[in-house]
């Protein structure tokens, strides 16, 4: 990491830098159409060689990829030509050596949701999470801020974008979800532990020209106490289930997912009625216990939760991965093989033989029945998904205020996107199964016997579901009394999970 001093986030300069980026392309479309595709994806690996080759021409693009994103001097004749050098030498952005000048940090572009251009300040070297470590060992790398990884791209895909008063990023890092925060909240609260953070998060939104944020020093909600009700709460905490907090941006320095579990249980007080609080976590899967009611057991009194499962991985994967993100594999082995044996011996001490990673989203609904459902779901999902997460718990406030009467009178709609996928012998005269399969977000898959098939498939809003059935048990010459009593329970999960919708 450089040692650089961060610079000074003067509107003037940005806003002239601002102008001088984007006259010369240097967004997240430019780089892709000069890099290419391969390098383009090689640079979000944190792999510069490509880029070097894809950069050696004299243009305007050229010169600022090498300077912000590669970390190559720059002649500072040509540099002059390329940004206004005097402003950007004086408030830090730029320093000169003899006849050369460095960025003094990583300035990346990146797309906004409808288009913006917008660059994510971080520190040098840091604009993607560790495949070969963040961490040089000097003790100033403690408080090293990164850039855009897979898991802010994530969390902003997941978060809700309706509008709202007051919204919260707790630990905000970079900047990157206050960025698309102030797009839809009136008014933009980030805090973080790590001051430096603090001040990439302010660069950023200088230099994307986005409306300055309340920035609070501290750790999680202890930042803001007394403050709010939020409607809006978001956060990639520092959520790594780790022995120690060596660094700032990833270990949260409690004991095993006790971080993640203090977010959930007291979002609650922090919450306006009505409000959701989202946010990326670890979670222990310990020996003797389902995770699913550890976890839904955090859930507040009063709130809804969607808890959703993306991956696992045994202790010793984990350990390896964040030892990795360490940089502990490039030094000493035997330092690395202690520092190994010390992971392994905090899991061991708490029963833990695996670790999940997934999203977490509380909604205070004030409802005397909660609805808490934690599932696994490994599977691809197609971002943005804010408006599925919205869906998932309008479904379920439907679902909760009707009984099976109620359920059975009403109409219902195929959702978007759902189809049909029969699965057999070759050949035989009737499929062994019917598969209902979303293509839209968290494209789900169903099996459905020839009932439930031929209920979705006539679901079009022009008649209650009990008529669908009794038209159904006519055709199959069943009983519709025997029929209407049995669909309620599948008519309800096919519901929650999105193939159906509640035509009104």
């Amino acid at each position: 990491m450089s040692t650089y001093e961060l610079p000074r986030p003067e509107p003037q300069t940005a806003e002239h830098l601002r102008k001088a980026l984007l006259a010369a392309g240097f967004t997240a479309d430019g780089l892709l159409e000069l890099l290419g595709a391969p390098a383009y994806a090689a640079l979000a690996r944190g792999e510069t060689v490509p880029a070097l080759r894809a950069t050696r021409g004299d243009g305007a693009l050229e010169g600022l990829i090498r300077l912000f994103l590669l970390q190559q001097p720059v002649p500072a004749e040509r540099a002059g030509q390329l940004l206004p050098l005097p402003e950007a030498l004086a408030d830090g952005w730029l320093a000169r050596v003899d006849d050369d000048v460095h960025a003094t940090v990583d300035i990346r572009p990146y797309g906004g949701p409808d288009g913006e251009d917008w660059w994510i300040v971080s520190d040098l070297g840091c604009a993607v999470g560790g495949r070969d470590g963040a961490h040089r060992g000097g003790e100033a790398d403690r408080e090293v801020v990164l850039g855009v990884g897979g898991a802010s791209t994530t969390l902003a895909g997941l978060t809700l974008r309706g509008p709202v008063r007051n919204a919260l990023d707790l630990g905000s890092g970079s900047g990157v979800q206050t960025l698309h925060l102030s797009r839809h909240a009136t008014s933009v609260t980030g805090t973080d532990l790590n001051p430096r953070a603090l001040r990439c998060t302010r660069l950023t939104l200088a230099l994307s020209g986005a409306p300055d944020a309340e920035l609070r020093e501290g750790s999680l909600y202890d930042a803001v106490r007394g403050e709010g009700p939020y409607d809006l709460i978001v956060s990639n905490p520092p959520f790594v289930i780790s022995p120690g907090a060596r660094l700032t941006y990833r270990d949260g320095g409690m004991s095993g997912d006790d971080l993640c579990r203090g977010l959930v249980e007291r979002s609650a007080e922090h919450l306006a009625e009505g409000g959701y609080c989202q946010f990326l976590a670890n979670w222990e899967h310990r020996e003797g216990e389902d995770w699913r009611k550890r976890v839904s057991s955090w859930v507040p009194r009063g709130c809804d939760a969607w808890i959703v499962q993306r991956e696992v991985q045994d202790v010793a994967e984990y350990a390896e991965l964040w030892l990795r993100d360490a940089g502990d594999h490039r030094g000493d082995p035997a330092a690395y093989a202690e520092r190994y044996d010390a992971w392994l011996d905090e899991f061991a001490r708490r029963g833990t033989h695996a670790v999940g990673f997934g999203w977490i989203t509380v909604r205070r609904s004030g409802a005397r029945t909660p609805s808490v459902l934690a599932e696994e779901w490994p599977h691809p999902v197609e971002q943005p998904l804010g408006e599925a997460v919205a869906a998932h718990f309008a479904r379920q406030d439907h679902l909760r205020s009707v009984d099976d009467a109620d359920l059975l009178a009403g109409r219902f709609v195929l959702a978007e996107g759902v189809v049909q996928e029969q699965v057999g012998t070759p050949g035989s005269e009737d499929p062994e199964h019917v598969v209902l399969r979303q293509q839209r977000g968290m494209r789900r898959a169903t099996s459905v016997d020839t009932v439930g098939a031929g209920f979705a498939g006539a679901c079009d809003g022009s008649l209650p579901a009990g008529r669908i059935l009794d038209a159904i048990a006519q055709l199959l010459g069943e009983d519709p009394a025997v029929l209407r009593a049995r669909m309620p329970e599948a008519l309800r999960r096919l519901v929650e999970q999105g193939f159906l919708e509640p035509a009104e």
